[in-house]
């Protein structure tokens, strides 16, 4: 099953092996919640169903270009990389 990740199509698919391990971790925590799985489980991991799916096609990465990031929400309020200074809205 994890030979799948050693070829570099599955990552070009996604756009790179970040965008791939995101994928992979949002899946596999949401199975580790409890959601259900989109392939038969047949013994597996959760690990090795999010990437059975992946490599199924059953999964997509989608990114919210329209989405607004407030550093706030990330950093603290004396941040160096705020300056200290409020940010304008």
């Amino acid at each position: 099953m994890i030979e799948a990740l050693k070829s570099d199509e599955i990552a070009h698919r996604f756009g790179g092996r970040f965008k791939l391990c995101a994928l992979i971790q949002r899946r596999l925590v949401q199975l580790m919640d409890g959601a259900r799985p989109m392939v038969e489980r047949n013994g597996r991991s959760d690990l090795e169903l999010a990437i059975e799916e992946i490599t199924q096609g059953k999964l997509v990465l989608e990114f919210d270009h329209t989405g607004e990031i407030d550093p706030r929400e990330f950093l603290p309020a004396k941040s160096p990389l705020l300056k200290g200074e409020p940010i304008e809205e």
